[in-house]
């Protein structure tokens, strides 16, 4: 029997037809449509696929004009991936990886890989496709996009290639992360293009500046969501999500300083295990403390700590 070139797929309880590819077999089976991963705000204001396909004709300059034609494939946190994505969708046979950042992080291109590295493997076990025969195996080209609000000076995009990451230069193969500056003032062409975009870092702006005003960053979020609606900024969604959308940045705020301060204890104990093998192999207190920017106090109390173990 000749397999049928459509299939009617279930998307928010509207039966919605694709055309038949090894991708939209994979996704049927294995991808679910992602409802709880919406701890940043950013992902519930794309989330809605008319506002997400508007972000992608922005970044592309494309002009699609049917939602429907954008599948999305954004994954929580899989079983067989043990990890979990911003926003994935397959529009095209260009399968997108869209992620949202506030901490720069010049391993994205390591991520994105693996994430769609993850995809490829995925489709191989369930299509049972041969890797070893004569016969090319299509695949979907990948776009990895990161939008950047953070407060680091970035320009206003900004290539992140993982051969940046390689020990030594000669590597057989590259992959790329395309991080766009999205914060008030940057990108403009960008936001003129997606007016949600635009919105979304207006408020966010209006945050900072409430915050630099001495708000704390509660009522920093109520006084911005407040001058927002009062100037046509988000107004409908703000209005409609006000409560969810405070909730949404101080989850986002509070991973953010728990992350940070993971990283400085991280780097706390490097420095305390650079003191040590440097008290080892003879060097003494002063030149310790100058290497790694310890007290000398601090060194003396690691080491004075470090004899009581051994003892």
């Amino acid at each position: 029997m000749k397999q049928k070139q459509v299939l009617e797929m279930i998307y928010e309880g509207k039966v919605v037809k694709v055309k038949r590819t090894w991708l939209t077999n994979f996704i049927r089976r294995i991808f679910r449509v992602n409802r709880k991963h919406k701890d940043q705000l950013f992902i519930k204001l794309f989330s809605d696929k008319k506002a997400l396909l508007e972000l992608y004709n922005a970044v592309n300059h494309s002009n699609y004009t049917n939602p429907d034609e954008l599948m999305i494939t954004t994954m929580e946190d899989a079983v067989y991936m043990g990890m979990k994505n911003d926003c994935s969708f397959l529009i095209g046979n260009y399968l997108n990886l869209y992620e949202h950042q506030s901490t720069f992080n010049p391993n994205m291109p390591l991520r994105g890989l693996i994430y769609f590295a993850s995809v490829l493997q995925g489709f191989l076990a369930v299509s049972q496709a041969d890797i070893y025969g004569k016969k090319l195996i299509k695949i979907p080209t990948p776009k990895y996009i990161v939008f950047y609000n953070g407060g680091d000076d970035i320009k206003d995009s900004v290539e992140l290639k993982l051969s940046d990451a390689f020990e030594n230069p000669g590597g057989c193969m590259e992959f790329t992360a395309v991080m766009l500056n999205i914060n008030l003032g940057h990108n403009k062409m960008l936001m003129n293009q997606c007016k949600l975009l635009e919105e979304y870092a207006t408020f966010i702006e209006q945050i900072r500046i409430f915050q630099r005003k001495g708000y704390a960053l509660e009522d920093a979020i109520d006084a911005a969501s407040a001058y927002c609606i009062d100037h046509g900024v988000l107004k409908e969604f703000l209005l409609k999500n006000r409560n969810e959308v405070r909730q949404l940045i101080l989850t986002e705020y509070d991973k953010k300083k728990h992350m940070d301060i993971v990283a400085k204890n991280a780097r706390e104990l490097e420095r305390i295990e650079i003191a040590l093998r440097l008290h080892e192999k003879g060097m003494d207190v002063p030149d310790i403390a100058e290497a790694t920017g310890l007290a000398q106090e601090e060194v003396l109390r690691l080491l004075q700590n470090q004899q009581n173990k051994k003892n």
